[in-house]
């Protein structure tokens, strides 16, 4: 115990509403680390359920409850946990997912070596749901170490429950945007890639189950935290012509799909003219034309 008590410690961030059902396993995989040398904080962001019952049954001092009066989302009751942080380093996870026993010890000796431009050691991880098991980071993502920004304006591939991060990265760059109610990390991760290097531990040391009540599922959530993001950042992806067409590619058939003809043929012809006669841009086109709206809605949740 002497030997864990000289480690860094670690502030450790579950944020959760309404999960009483679930949270009992993420808190338990967080328990279960052997890196020994943290404290949980489990931010109820207005719960109506018995989330309090089941944080109460772990007799465990590193535990800590800290309850929000009203559900502010995602943003909010993760900047309130920040704020409830007495630590230097911050880790979140989700109150559906689960680490792996092994997670917090390879991070932390991770970022105990690497040179202070590294703000970030983030892990692979499942991405489960009832369909299907999806390895992150993807195959598609070139550079998962060092400078990563470019490669983030592409889509998110660095997942909320497999981060470790220096919390002076939140003092210079800001807390989460709580305009968002999807893209919560994207864009924390597209402001904090501006200011610090990434490293990536290309191993799955997390699971993250996903559910249809999860609000990473609700299309109106997506195409207006797609919108957000590509506004705030509209100088970088003006400079990123091809990754900026594939967004509103996406971003058009998901409104055609929707209903939303108008809007979604505008984004649509405006990606086709940005970066045009592109075969993979022009195969995706017909999905919103032929009805496939569940299929597009599961591949824009991938890039989130």
């Amino acid at each position: 115990m002497s030997e864990a008590k000289n480690r860094p410690p670690i502030s450790v961030i579950i944020p959760t509403y309404n999960r009483s059902q679930l949270i009992g396993r993420s808190i338990k995989s967080v328990l279960n680390q052997t890196y020994r040398n943290f404290e949980l904080i489990i931010v109820d962001d207005g719960s109506t359920d018995n989330t309090e019952e089941v944080v109460a049954s772990f007799k465990d001092e590193r535990v800590r409850y800290v309850r929000r009066e009203e559900n502010g989302g995602e943003a909010a009751a993760r900047n309130t946990g920040i704020k409830a942080a007495r630590y230097d380093y911050i880790a979140y996870q989700d109150s559906d997912d689960e680490w792996l026993p092994e997670k917090l010890a390879l991070q932390v000796e991770l970022l105990e070596k690497a040179p202070p431009q590294v703000g970030v050691i983030y892990t692979g991880f499942w991405k489960v749901d009832k369909q299907k098991k999806t390895y992150i980071p993807f195959a598609w993502v070139n550079q998962k170490d060092g400078d990563i920004h470019k490669e983030l304006l592409k889509g998110n591939f660095v997942g909320s429950p497999v981060v470790l991060v220096k919390k002076e990265c939140f003092d210079r760059a800001g807390l989460f945007d709580e305009r968002f109610r999807n893209a919560v990390d994207w864009e924390m991760w597209l402001r904090i890639s501006k200011l610090y290097h990434f490293r990536c531990v290309d191993e799955p040391l997390a699971i993250a189950h996903y559910d249809s009540d999860n609000i990473s599922f609700n299309p109106d959530t997506l195409i207006k935290a797609l919108e957000l993001v590509l506004e705030t950042y509209r100088d970088e992806f003006a400079a990123e012509k091809k990754i900026l067409a594939r967004h509103w590619m996406n971003l058009g058939n998901l409104l055609v799909a929707k209903g939303d003809v108008k809007k979604g043929r505008r984004y649509i012809i405006d990606a086709l003219k940005l970066y045009p006669f592109r075969i993979r841009l022009l195969s995706m086109a017909p999905l919103a034309f032929f009805g496939l709206y569940d299929k597009l809605v599961s591949k824009l949740r991938r890039l989130f």
